[in-house]
């Protein structure tokens, strides 16, 4: 993780991009840091993939069911287990430990120093719903209860039950309850002092290594940290945004019609995008972005 300072970027793509297509398939098109080779993604991930996850040194796809890994494999990362190469419905990609949820069940491999792939029994059936952060795992089961594993591993006991969606932080998580926020964890720069507003109405959440992010009515919220300004809001992301991810220190964001908004740390060009919309989907990283694009060589 680099902590060197950054100029504050902020980058709204694509001022007069084409309507956001209905794709729910695309290309991978990432930029920012190139360690491990991690913004270059393979051939088999210019076509078919339905989902992004961009982790601290190694990004996931997910093609057909099949899980797709690239970039650093240090503690055997882009090792994909048999179990994760068909049938799998969702991804989540942490510091070099990985997730992939299938018929219910978490599958996890890679990383082990805080128990992060050392999955409790409760997670063999009936999740919905995984998120990975540095050095622990979130899931989610039927029903709104959520479990944790690795270096945090406490829920409280608003997060038992009716919680509909979840997000790992790097000592923090957010969950949505009733379209309210829920915050728990570290608290050192305020990133689980939810604002007030947030406690109805919420679609989307999501944790950045210090700093959080929820989803209302278009409009995107951010506090905590905000060494990068990763907590200032641009206006582009004040409006019709349907899609959010916070990286390490920066944050992506796509708006109805398929542009990209960018904020936060520019250390390796995180926050500059290559291409334009319309996207589908987002995934932030540690110094590096990730979008889905219907056909990732569209010229802009």
């Amino acid at each position: 993780m680099s902590f060197a300072c950054a100029a504050f970027a902020l980058t709204a793509v694509a001022a007069l991009a084409p309507p956001a297509s209905a794709a729910t398939a695309g290309g991978v098109v990432a930029w920012g840091k190139p360690d491990y080779n991690v913004t270059i993604p393979p051939p088999e991930a210019l076509t078919g993939v339905t989902a992004v996850s961009a982790g601290s040194t190694t990004a996931l796809a997910l093609k057909g069911g099949a899980v797709l890994a690239w970039g650093a494999n240090n503690w055997g990362a882009n090792e994909i287990p048999a179990a994760a190469t068909s049938g799998v419905s969702q991804i989540a990609s942490g510091w070099g430990h990985e997730l992939a949820l299938k018929n219910g069940k978490v599958l996890a491999w890679g990383n082990n120093w805080y128990g992060q792939t050392t999955l409790p029994a409760s997670v063999a059936s009936g999740v919905i719903a995984i998120s990975a952060a540095n050095m622990h795992s979130l899931a989610l089961k039927q029903g709104g209860q959520v479990v944790s594993w690795g270096s945090r591993t406490d829920v409280p006991a608003a997060a038992q039950s009716g919680v509909t969606a979840i997000s790992a932080g790097g000592d923090h998580n957010l969950a949505l309850k009733n379209g309210g926020v829920l915050a728990w964890g570290s608290n050192t720069y305020g990133q689980t002092t939810v604002p007030a507003g947030l406690s109805s109405g919420v679609t989307a959440v999501s944790a950045g290594f210090q700093h959080s992010l929820a989803l209302k009515g278009g409009r995107v919220y951010a506090w905590g940290r905000n060494n990068y300004l990763q907590a200032d809001v641009p206006p582009e992301a004040l409006s019709d945004v349907v899609g959010i991810d916070a990286g390490f220190n920066h944050n992506l964001a796509y708006k109805a019609n398929g542009d990209i908004v960018v904020w936060g740390s520019n250390i390796v060009g995180e926050s500059t995008p290559i291409t334009c919309g319309p996207v589908f989907a987002v995934s932030a990283g540690d110094n590096d972005s990730f979008v889905l694009k219907e056909d990732p060589n569209a010229p802009c």
